[in-house]
């Protein structure tokens, strides 16, 4: 069964809502110029009311590898998602500072080829819709051909962009891919999330 993450949770009762509602990761976002970002602190307050089965992502776009690795004391993460430009010599650095998970994210264009994932020593890639200036959270999709033939190149697939409740189950069944990662997809503002679509999106994907 596909797991899912819902990502950009920047306060305590949604997080609650979709650890209710079967989620398996959710997401906090530390890029400071996101519309989800999250405070340290109130990450911290919101991870400690998590059951202990909730993967805690922390988002990151192009912080010192020193300064994630203290995030993740602080607020007991599980996981770190680069999001930004870091290269492989960032992975295998940052692989040096911590032990949680890492996940790559890429951002796919029409230059894309999915060989060039295999340089990362990561425990997944993330595969997100590329937009000119921004890191995620864009609502766009990308041509699903390109997560297919990246499973190969990769220990994990999760795939994101543009995944709402009406597409996952398409999404789900085209690609395979371990994960299906959402934010703007579930939300009824920035940072803000739809409980409705979110119980929706957790419960269609993992029926899929």
């Amino acid at each position: 069964m596909v797991k899912v993450k819902i990502c950009g949770v920047t306060n305590v009762e949604d997080a609650l809502h979709a650890a209710d509602c079967g989620a398996d990761m959710l997401g906090f976002n530390f890029y400071e110029k996101s519309q989800r970002y999250l405070e340290p602190s109130a990450a911290r307050a919101i991870a400690s009311k998590l059951p202990d089965r909730i993967e805690k992502v922390g988002v990151f776009v192009n912080m010192d590898g020193s300064r994630i690795a203290e995030f993740v004391d602080l607020i007991g993460l599980t996981a770190v998602q680069l999001h930004g430009d870091e290269d492989e010599r960032f992975v295998d650095d940052l692989r040096r500072r911590t032990d949680v998970a890492l996940i790559k994210a890429v951002r796919v264009d029409d230059t894309f080829q999915a060989g060039s994932i295999s340089k990362f020593r990561v425990d997944a890639v993330l595969l997100d819709a590329y937009s000119t200036g921004q890191y995620g959270g864009t609502g766009n999709q990308f041509d699903w051909i390109s997560a297919i033939e990246a499973k190969a190149y990769a220990p994990a697939i999760y795939l994101a962009g543009g995944l709402t409740p009406e597409n996952v189950t398409d999404a789900v069944r085209t690609v395979r891919p371990d994960a299906v990662d959402t934010a703007s997809g579930v939300e009824s503002s920035p940072g803000k999330k739809d409980s409705k679509k979110v119980a929706d999106f957790i419960r269609i994907a993992k029926s899929a």
